[in-house]
């Protein structure tokens, strides 16, 4: 005749029989309903800049610079529309592009870009008209600061550039009418609470400005051209 087993004993083979089972149940949902990729959960910063700004150059971020020799015009100065260049850095092995929206000075611009915030703890997400900042000691823009999402305000590192790509037609690049294609005024930096300020403005002019026209779209040839280098 069998031994009844007492509360605790059979408590515990109960826990154990459900702790053996969960993993099994969690792998058959994994198989029998896996969770939906949606194309913008990810997106890098090259298919962005490049439906953004229209230059068609292919491959990783730190290759544009030498692609664009002698098929776009290239230079030291931010221009809207323009795609600012940044090389391979630290753990940042392939490189940056993004697209200046608005020059708020000689030291300041905004830019729109993707993969450079992680925001609610994903990579892959676009931040529109936010500030990059040069911090060179010429003002030649050798040199920036980026906006950095997690600490809401500029980045801590500065970042070397390459400069920047300048579109073939600056004047309408996305379905939109950009402002007249002119270099930064090379005027002395206004005081830095004054530029705070004017940032502040420009931020949130620009937030409210732009258009969802990029976010939902994605480069399927592109991406695939992006991931396997040029």
């Amino acid at each position: 005749m069998p031994v009844p087993m007492n509360a605790t004993a059979l408590a515990n083979s109960t826990a154990l029989l459900r702790n053996s089972i969960i993993p099994i149940l969690l792998v058959l949902q994994a198989i029998l309903m896996p969770t939906p990729v949606k194309a913008n959960d990810y997106l890098q910063c090259v298919p962005f800049a490049r439906d953004l700004s229209g230059i068609q150059i292919y491959g990783d971020a730190y290759s544009w610079w030498d692609q664009a020799e002698g098929v776009y015009q290239r230079g030291s100065q931010p221009v809207e529309g323009a795609v600012l260049s940044l090389p391979g850095y630290g753990s940042m092995q392939l490189g940056h592009v993004a697209v200046v929206r608005k020059i708020v000075d000689s030291r300041n611009i905004l830019i729109s870009h993707a993969n450079w915030s992680p925001i609610n703890g994903r990579r892959g997400q676009i931040e529109r008209g936010v500030a990059a900042r040069d911090v060179s000691a010429n003002n030649d823009w050798s040199l920036v600061r980026i906006w950095y999402a997690p600490i809401a305000e500029l980045g801590t590192t500065s970042f070397p550039v390459n400069g920047f790509i300048y579109p073939k037609n600056p004047a309408k690049q996305s379905g939109r009418q950009w402002a007249s294609a002119k270099p930064a005024p090379r005027s002395q930096a206004p005081n830095r609470t004054l530029l705070d300020r004017r940032l502040e403005a420009e931020l949130a002019q620009s937030a409210e400005a732009e258009r969802p026209d990029s976010a939902g779209r994605v480069d399927l040839i592109g991406e695939l051209l992006d991931r396997v280098g040029s």
